[in-house]
């Protein structure tokens, strides 16, 4: 017995030798912990057959290593596992809980894998009832350990590169201990959703935290690497698409050409539609140095002037071919102060000396030829989209698109063998982020569509083009659902659903007839923009799932508001702060009552003790009458009730001699306060949560990216005298 115990522990050092010497292993983080607590339980992430062997050759105190069966049926593999402590137990197996907590308490560490497979994306799976309870009944401390791999690019060409993607050097990542605790209660179905719930978040947390954050071109040369120059990226209306590699050449050639009209650091204007070229634009912005800001081609002159004026641009990027078809002769006209730069131009203006340059060095090397900037600088400037004023000018850095990308990645998967259709606009953080830096970094194909509200050819695309993943806002939702064939969307995995608060009914609607469960987010231009989201392993109906990792959030009463709570964040994604119109070119570092790196998001929240987070309204958006106070939100909920096929939105009133009330704007031209009420009631509503007084329109007035256009409605609403009709609400 101790000849055999003596050669075990010669082998596991042999194997820790040749570990070391292969991947250059290197172990990071508090190991204290190690020595501090008496029941340990490791959780770790599997990516590769290797890793369960890393545990447990790498940590202290040699835990003893659970590995999935069908891990262990290589030759290999089980000789290697045979000279370190491990079982193998499947963790669908329920009675696997006794024999882990026993092992717990006997004084061994645990290490196991509650995915209970190999992770395919950098999504985290199926997380197993059998490790929370086993962290929740034997009260040990939780432990995430990451095994991560380095850059995939790192090498270069020839055998030293070959060698170095083939025995990448490892960095094992410990990071701070938790507990799974306040489980208490309810039936043991119960029990154990709410243990499952909080270890999937922890593990979430461990894969965000153990994420890269590089600037955008960056990660992008990064997902180049991967996939290949070769592998089709972008495509869009033209019908050209667009691989790694032609956009690569694009941004590089954009990039060599913003110094002739732009110095280092600058914003520049970018008025371009959703198109492959705006992506590469983007890109070589960004790879020059200088701060895309996407400008609004919808807000008309004085929003395109405002805009400008408050993030101090200099110059323009645009196409003479998009501003005659679009007729956007106006806006240039409000930035006549400008130097406009139409791609046209800027193709005749790439000489010899540049093409030489192009393709004997940036080709070649283009993370010598970009200009390195740190994660904290800024990335774009995104404007508001003036729902409740004039736009302000939003400065994301790259640590906040790519923590936010993280975010995103993490709860949900993405992978090269989708296929994102984006018709919102990419001057809309929604678009810019999710539809557009998140496939630029994940290597997910891209279908972008020039407008939103083509409401019947979206449909036809998506089934055509064998889209798996579509965004969009409630309304422009339920006009796709309207206009489309029940086959169009028979390939989509995900619907994702943000910008406004997703009306039940539209939900209901692409349920019964696509059998498609729509994901609702929540965010703000200010946070990259998604706070949180619904999702498969967070998802209830009427929330917005369940905050990302790595957002904090307080919650703070506000008086006369009985539901809900003030919602404040902060995270990796929060803006660098504001360009305001008031005080051009200055950047404003965002402030809020709670004091540095918090943000008051305006938004009355509930959160349950799953986590799972209910959007009750805007404080903005409540109205005091008779001394209580109404949610405009909900005015809209009971028109909804009463009138599901048709639109609605509510504003306040506000009249001298009457005081505040509420106005319903609704596009059935039928629905009137008597429905309302028998809806109110059978909602469970108050009184005050019936519009005071009904408008019909033939259409509600939206914004470029699908949200309704408040501003109007409210001009609207000042304008209107009762018993006249209302105002052209296009001519606002």
């Amino acid at each position: 017995m101790r000849g055999r115990l003596a050669c075990q522990a010669s082998m596991r050092t042999l194997l820790r030798f040749l570990f070391q010497v292969l991947f250059r292993i290197e172990v990071a983080g508090d190991l204290n912990v190690f020595a501090r607590a008496d029941r340990l339980l490791i959780v770790s992430s599997l990516r590769s057959r290797l890793d369960a062997l890393l545990l447990a050759l790498f940590l202290p105190r040699n835990p003893v290593v659970i590995v999935p069966p069908d891990q262990i049926k290589s030759g290999v593999t089980r000789w290697m596992l045979r000279h370190v402590a491990h079982e193998a137990i499947d963790m669908a197996d329920p009675s696997a809980v006794k024999r882990l907590v026993k092992l717990l308490r006997a004084g061994s560490i645990v290490a196991l894998f509650p995915e209970g497979r190999i992770a395919r994306s950098g999504a985290v799976m199926k997380i197993y009832p059998v490790p929370a309870l086993v962290a929740a009944r034997s009260g040990a401390t939780i432990l995430p350990v990451n095994v991560g791999r380095p850059d995939p690019w790192l090498g270069g060409a020839g055998v030293s590169g070959w060698l170095a993607r083939t025995f990448p050097a490892i960095t094992i990542r410990v990071l701070a201990p938790t507990h799974i605790d306040g489980i208490a209660g309810g039936s043991a179905r119960r029990r154990r959703a709410r243990a499952t719930r909080k270890l999937t978040a922890i593990m979430q947390t461990l894969a965000f935290e153990c994420s890269a954050f590089k600037p955008i071109f960056e990660s992008f040369l990064d997902a180049c690497a991967v996939h290949g120059r070769d592998t089709v990226l972008v495509e869009d209306a033209r019908g050209e698409p667009q691989t790694f590699g032609q956009l690569l050449r694009t941004s590089l050639s954009v990039a060599r050409l913003a110094r002739h009209f732009s110095s280092d650091r600058e914003n520049v204007a970018v008025l371009l539609p959703n198109v492959a070229t705006t992506v590469a634009v983007v890109l070589g912005l960004s790879a020059a140095g200088r701060v895309p800001a996407m400008l609004n081609y919808t807000s008309g002159p004085r929003g395109m002037e405002v805009a400008r004026a408050a993030a101090g641009v200099r110059a323009v990027i645009t196409s003479r071919k998009f501003v005659e078809q679009a007729r956007l002769q106006p806006l240039l006209e409000a930035l006549a102060g400008c130097d406009i730069v139409y791609l046209e131009d800027m193709r005749g203006r790439f000489g010899l000396r540049d093409k030489f340059w192009l393709v004997a060095f940036a080709l070649r090397f283009p993370r010598l030829a970009m200009v390195r900037r740190s994660i904290r600088e800024p990335a774009v400037v995104l404007f508001t989209s003036g729902s409740e004023g004039r736009p302000k000018g939003v400065v994301l850095s790259h640590q906040a698109l790519i923590a936010n990308v993280a975010q995103i990645r993490v709860v949900l998967a993405f992978t090269p063998q989708d296929k994102i259709l984006n018709p919102l606009p990419l001057y809309h953080a929604y678009s810019f982020t999710a539809g557009m830096v998140l496939p630029l970094v994940t290597g997910t194909r891209l279908y972008l569509y020039i407008s939103p509200l083509h409401y019947r050819a979206i449909p036809e695309i998506a089934y055509r083009r064998d889209c798996t993943v579509l965004f969009g806002t409630s309304t422009l939702l339920s006009y796709y659902a309207s206009n489309a064939s029940p086959m169009d969307f028979c390939r989509l995995r995900y619907v994702i659903s943000g910008g406004e608060k997703l009306a039940p009914e539209v939900a209901r609607l692409w349920m019964e007839k696509f059998g498609l469960r729509i994901f609702d987010g929540y965010g703000c231009t200010e946070c990259a923009p998604v706070i949180s989201l619904a999702t498969p392993a967070f998802y209830r109906s009427g929330t917005v799932g369940a905050f990302l990792p790595g957002v904090d959030y307080r919650l703070d009463k506000v008086p006369g508001i009985d539901k809900g709570s003030l919602l404040y964040v902060r995270g990796p994604n929060l803006m660098l702060g504001y360009y305001l119109p008031d005080q051009p070119g200055v950047l404003q570092p965002p402030r809020s009552e709670l004091g540095a790196g918090w943000y008051n998001t305006g938004d009355v929240a509930e959160v349950d003790e799953d986590g799972i987070v209910t959007i009750c309204g805007r404080v903005r958006r409540f109205a005091k009458i008779a001394g209580e106070m109404v949610s405009l939100d909900q005015v809209e909920q009971v028109a909804r009730h009463a009138s599901p096929d048709h639109h609605h939105a509510a504003v306040l009133d506000v009249r001298e001699s009457e005081g505040e009330s509420t106005l319903l704007f609704t596009t059935d031209c039928t629905l009137d306060r008597i429905a309302l009420q028998r809806a109110a009631r059978q909602l469970g509503a108050q009184d005050l949560a019936v519009a005071r007084r009904v408008v019909r329109l033939a259409a509600l007035p939206l914004l470029g990216n699908g949200k309704t256009d408040y501003v109007r409605l409210m001009q609207a609403a000042q304008q209107h005298v009762p018993g006249r009709s209302v105002p052209d609400v296009a001519s606002l």
